[in-house]
């Protein structure tokens, strides 16, 4: 008699990104959390650019567009105005990033992820993915919120529409970078919640960046960093704007999803 062995083939790379993309999307659209960030992210520029419609308020904008992005790259902020735009989104955007990922531990699931599904690398690639589509979200309720907000305030929307869409487009898509640094501080500080939270609105906000540019000046060199590459997504962006953000974005997001792998790997996940 023969006897046949056995053989049982490991699923490949897509079909487990695949089925991890599944769960983690059915888990945000199935989670208030995801809508009232939305809502945030669409109230914030209407809290600002409305409240100028009211008598007596100090108007920060006369321009509508300003609320989404400067009109060059600002590096350093002098006033609280210049910060005051899309770049915004990735501050709120870290905190959600951390409540989401947060629930993983606190809830079990990445106890019962890890018993069945050993690869590491596929945490942190959906992760990042499913964060940085919330995030690209975000930025897209931001915009709406931002218009309405125009309309109501009765300030101008003239604009050169080109740069405009470049520059949106690039905010979009620099999500992608700085979901995967939320991702990758929120598995440095997996075990403490508070500290997960606040070090992505540390970095949200880009104060180490800020505070190089205040020392060294406005340089270009500042956008291979995420917060420069954001800041570099401005009313004069085209299409080379939108190139640097997607380099830079992609690049950032190789490395956290790396070093988060590699960290995950090497130590106790739970």
């Amino acid at each position: 008699m023969q006897t046949r062995e056995l053989k049982f083939e490991s699923p490949s790379f897509l079909k487990r990104i695949k089925g991890m993309l599944g769960v983690d999307f059915y888990r945000l659209f199935h989670t208030p959390l995801f809508y009232i960030f939305l809502g945030i992210a669409a109230v914030i520029p209407a809290m600002i650019l409305g409240t100028m419609g009211m008598e007596g308020a100090e108007q920060l904008y006369t321009n509508t567009w300003h609320i989404v992005a400067a009109e060059t790259p600002l590096y350093a902020v002098s006033d609280i105005a210049e910060y005051a735009n899309m770049n915004m989104v990735f501050i709120f955007g870290g905190i959600m990033v951390s409540i989401f990922i947060g629930h993983d531990y606190k809830s079990g699931y990445v106890k019962q992820l890890f018993t069945t599904h050993a690869k590491k690398e596929d945490y942190m690639i959906s992760k990042t993915l499913v964060c940085a589509f919330a995030m690209a979200c975000m930025c897209l309720t931001y915009l709406l919120g931002g218009v309405g907000a125009g309309l109501f305030a009765k300030t101008s929307f003239q604009v050169n529409v080109g740069s405009l869409i470049c520059a949106i487009l690039g905010k979009i898509i620099m999500s992608l970078g700085w979901a995967s640094l939320y991702t990758f501080l929120n598995v440095i500080f997996r075990k403490y919640f508070g500290i997960s939270i606040a070090s992505s609105f540390f970095f949200g906000t880009g104060i180490l960046i800020v505070g190089i540019a205040a020392a060294a000046g406005n340089s270009p060199l500042l956008n291979v960093f995420l917060y420069g590459a954001s800041v570099y997504a401005c009313l004069s962006s085209n299409i080379l704007t939108v190139l640097v953000c997607l380099i830079v974005s992609v690049a950032w997001c190789g490395i956290y999803n790396v070093l988060g792998s590699h960290l995950l790997s090497k130590s106790d996940v739970y």
